[in-house]
């Protein structure tokens, strides 16, 4: 069954109110890591086939796949996050590129039952770190970190990514950094701060101001 594309783009979600869970606990928890790799991009086979499916596309038109999610049970919405490799953005305009690109892909494969929609989207400013290199990229930002199984009896922490080594990611939070492996890992994104908003915009304009400067070259063309 042929999805019905909805193209989509979000630039700026709205942070969990909450802190998620970052009460006191022992300062430095032991490492702990699995055999299996974290669910981050994506939580089922259904998802995993998806992505098999779509990364190929998506790398030859510059974009990496950041997620992919399928909800709803009636009518079913596959929401498919992804960004540009070159500078991390994700315009309404590459959000209608990689949807056009990628509905004659799912057409052919068909794998999901029954009718759903497809939503491309930008992984928004409070983004999730689905891979290690983000953990790398963002580092001295505030994010939240949720582990897979209980940690001292803890399982979500909240602070700045002090460092990454390896697979290995320290956090600094209000009692003491913290080291976690990076497949104990069940979800992980950016808290929206003022700090990251204003990077967020930098690289906007930034993406804008190459997009135009582009054009004008296209124009000048004979």
């Amino acid at each position: 069954m042929a999805p019905r594309l909805k193209p989509a783009i979000s630039t700026a979600n709205i942070a969990d109110a909450s802190d998620g869970g970052s009460a006191a606990e022992p300062r430095a928890p032991p490492l702990f890591c699995y055999s299996k790799e974290p669910l981050l991009r994506a939580t089922n086979p259904v998802e995993e086939r998806v992505i098999a499916l779509i990364e190929p596309t998506a790398a030859g038109l510059g974009y990496r796949i950041v997620r992919v999610r399928l909800s709803g049970n009636r009518r079913k919405r596959l929401q498919i996050m992804a960004e540009r490799v070159s500078d991390g953005y994700m315009g309404i305009d590459d959000c209608g590129r990689l949807s056009r690109a990628l509905s004659p892909v799912f057409d052919l494969e068909d794998p999901i039952q029954g009718e759903y929609d497809l939503e491309v989207s930008s992984p928004g400013i409070d983004r999730p770190l689905m891979r290690i290199e983000d953990f790398e990229r963002f580092k001295g930002y505030l994010v939240k970190l949720e582990t897979a199984q209980m940690i001292n009896g803890q399982r979500r922490y909240k602070g700045e990514i002090a460092a990454v080594d390896g697979d290995e990611i320290t956090l600094a939070t209000e009692h003491g950094e913290v080291k976690l492996k990076f497949s104990a890992l069940s979800d992980a994104r950016l808290v929206l701060t003022d700090k990251l908003i204003e990077e967020d915009l930098k690289r906007a304009k930034a993406a804008e101001a190459a997009a135009g400067a582009e054009g004008s070259d296209e124009e000048e063309t004979p």
